[in-house]
């Protein structure tokens, strides 16, 4: 039968599913040669236990590894899930071809599919030629230039490079962009243990949302890790990763090329900042997925995931026999933004009747002292930790090198310590090269996780925390699928006929102005300042009597977006003389039309705008303001819809969060939830209209005690 009369008898099978969990598997390019990449890949896939169908396919040999050979694919016998292409960019296309003229489902490439040449102008690359194919026939292809994939619980390998024999299955499935982080992964020594493995390549059909679709499909992912270069089919990824919160299925992102820009840069501040990374914070924000920065911290959090507790409230109490490893890990935890567990009084007692003296009753806790009776005081300090209400999680934070003292016995404690409460206690290994491997296994096994490194660990059980934050409290986007902007725009700030209204306006290619901008702002709810146009000094004398003395004077002049960079910007005009001065000089560099604004009372200089995200769409941006807005790049972005505890939680993550708190000159805190109510009309703004916008900026919100007020607005209509 042919695969075509498989694909007859089973038209619900997925063709990604034909391929990762394939009942029969064809090898073309399979090799006798020793060392071979077709010789590997056979070997591999014979050796690690798989028990479907499988056929080798050349025409240079009548047997390989002790299998009939064959000469071509539509010779094989049988129905074909999964052809694996180990042949080289030459043969690529024709063999691809064959595969689809007999209805095979699936394939990997492994070959680079670039041409030996560049085809002529206008003509398709091998790499298009490949891809048409394939989604002529409907097929799934893993690849090209990677290198395959593992799916465990199948006991199937297809991969032409040595890997470890003997992995067992596990609850992580992993989507590389890299095939050397692929094989790094499986190449782990501390336990990680996985059901799906996939080293997606160039993605020619097949991207990561689909791998990541099919791996919360299976019931043993618990962990999902990725690494990512891009993402190609983001409205796919974002519904995955939204099924991912949905099931709880934690998902653990490691992406790289932060320092590139996303997509094109506009003019606005809020597009220039977005460029850096902003797309891919918001969106993994909004999803609960924990972002790394390294592998080492990947496997840390994804070990740390696995076991299966979930933080309590509160923060992370730690326990060290070092009193400098003390410090380093307080630096770490603030430089991380990790919060500590504030410990009561009754337990600051408790630990100060056991601890040597000398030693502070405080978390951190260094409980060494002398090392005398060390396992006793351990034991009834690591006791008093996780009795402490405002301990979410323990680090028993240790160098695990081999036992310092026949009577002293870490593993054995932070074993006891485990088993005593349902709280997570992971135990951190100061230097990754200084784990005992005997040690960190016997707490593996028994459900301890080792994470090994101060700042990965530590950055782990960060978002251990911030992943039980997440789950009690989810952003509203976290349920809700993306979707192309909806013919009627959900409900927002705004009433139907104002959305409708400047929809319309935004389809006009005639450019808005600051006034324009600010009564845009105004109608979904955000605070703006009083402003009026004027061409003239008389209309402009006029106007400051209607907005109220003292003004701003800011010049209107067509193509400025930046006013103050080019001194087009007045402030605290007191009356007519002093309006007369800034209006000549204003309108004798930069022309006659000025806009005319109450000055705002003093207070904190923030910025929030709006971008549109090539790949995802609209973002909320809230961000230090002012001249300061670009320079000190402190920013973060959300993705709408943004309810008022999301940008609470949004304005918390700024380094500037503590001038509002009163840190400066003024002293008086600022009204946040008055800044929060501005970010959340914003986002509805950004709902109902972002379509029709490449950005908005709103610089400076000057945010103070008695609430908030846009005082400049920038507002960039998307092409028609």
């Amino acid at each position: 039968m042919s695969g075509r009369g498989l694909a007859a008898r089973a038209p619900a099978r997925s063709s990604l599913a034909a391929m990762l969990e394939a009942r029969s598997v064809a090898v073309v390019g399979a090799s006798a040669r020793p060392g071979s990449f077709g010789n590997q890949l056979l070997a591999q896939l014979l050796q690690g236990g798989y028990r479907g169908a499988v056929h080798a396919v050349n025409p240079r040999y009548r047997e390989v590894l002790g299998l009939p050979c064959h000469p071509s694919l539509a010779e094989a016998p049988g129905p074909v899930d999964l052809a694996v292409l180990a042949v080289p960019n030459a043969a690529l296309e024709a063999q691809l071809a064959a595969a689809a003229a007999g209805g095979v489902p699936a394939a990997v490439i492994f070959a680079s599919c670039q041409d030996p040449v560049p085809p002529p102008a206008g003509e398709p690359s091998l790499a298009e030629r490949l891809r048409r194919i394939a989604l002529d026939a409907g097929m799934a292809v893993c690849g090209g230039n990677g290198m395959g994939f593992f799916n465990l619980e199948h006991s199937l390998r297809v991969c032409g490079y040595p890997e470890p024999a003997g992995l067992p299955c596990g609850p992580v499935a992993v989507v590389s962009h890299s095939g050397s982080v692929f094989s790094a992964l499986l190449h782990n020594d501390r336990g990680l243990r996985f059901n799906l493995v996939v080293s997606a390549g160039m993605e020619l059909v097949t991207t990561a949302a689909a791998y990541l679709d099919h791996a919360l499909e299976l019931p043993s992912t618990r962990v999902v890790a990725l690494f990512l270069e891009t993402v190609r089919e983001p409205a796919a990824f974002r519904a995955a990763l939204a099924e991912a919160a949905a099931r709880g299925v934690h998902v653990v992102a490691l992406k790289v090329g932060r320092g590139q820009a996303a997509g094109q840069m506009v003019a606005a501040h809020s597009g220039a900042l977005a460029g850096e990374d902003g797309a891919y914070q918001a969106l993994f924000d909004a999803y609960g997925v924990a972002r790394v920065r390294s592998l080492d911290e990947l496997a840390d959090t994804c070990e740390l995931l696995t076991a299966g507790r979930r933080a309590f409230p509160g923060g992370l109490a730690a326990i060290h026999d070092s009193g400098g490893e003390r410090a380093h890990l307080m630096d770490l935890a603030e430089e991380l933004g990790v919060p500590l567990a504030r410990l009561s009084e009754a337990t600051r007692a408790r630990l100060a009747a056991v601890l040597e003296p000398g030693l502070p009753a405080a978390n951190p806790l260094d409980a060494w002292g002398t090392g005398n009776d060390a396992d006793e005081i351990f034991a009834a300090c690591t006791r008093a930790l996780l009795d402490d209400p405002d301990t979410g999680a323990l680090a028993i934070a240790l160098d695990l090198t081999t036992e310092p003292t026949p009577e002293t016995s870490w593993t054995g404690l932070a074993i006891q310590a485990a088993a005593a409460t349902a709280k997570p206690v992971a135990v951190v290994g100061n230097l990754a090269s200084a784990v005992d491997r005997a040690d960190a296994a016997r707490l593996r096994a028994a459900g301890v996780p080792v994470l090994e490194g101060t700042a990965t660990g530590l950055a782990a059980l960060g978002h251990l925390l911030a992943r039980r934050d997440f789950l009690a409290h989810p952003p509203p986007v976290a349920a809700t699928a993306p979707a192309s902007p909806p013919a009627e725009p959900p409900a927002g700030a705004a009433t139907a006929a104002v959305r409708a209204r400047w929809r319309e306006r935004l389809a006009d290619p005639r450019p808005l102005g600051e006034v324009e901008a600010l009564a845009m702002l105004a109608d979904w709810g955000v605070p703006v300042v009083a402003a009026e146009e004027a061409a003239s000094l008389d209309a402009a004398v006029a106007a400051a009597g209607r907005v109220g003395w003292p003004v701003a004077l800011k010049t209107a002049a067509t193509g400025v977006r930046h006013k103050s960079g080019v001194g087009g910007v007045r402030l605290g005009l007191a009356g007519p003389e002093q309006l007369a001065a800034a209006y000549a000089d204003l309108a004798g560099r930069l022309g006659p039309r000025v806009v005319v604004a109450t000055m705002a009372a003093g207070g904190v200089e923030l910025a929030i705008g709006v971008v549109r995200d090539p790949q995802f769409g609209p973002l909320v941006m809230v961000a230090a303001g002012g001249v300061l807005v670009e320079v000190l790049r402190d920013r973060r972005f959300a993705l709408p819809p943004v309810d008022a505890r999301t940008a609470r939680a949004t304005l918390d993550r700024l380094g500037v969060r503590p001038l509002l708190d009163g840190a400066g000159a003024s002293g008086s805190p600022a009204d946040l939830d008055a800044v929060a109510g501005a970010v959340v009309a914003l986002s509805a703004l950004a709902v109902d209209l972002g379509d029709r916008l490449v950005a908005v900026d709103v610089n400076p919100l000057v945010a103070g005690p008695a609430g908030c007020v846009a005082v400049d607005a920038l507002v960039m209509r998307a092409p028609a």
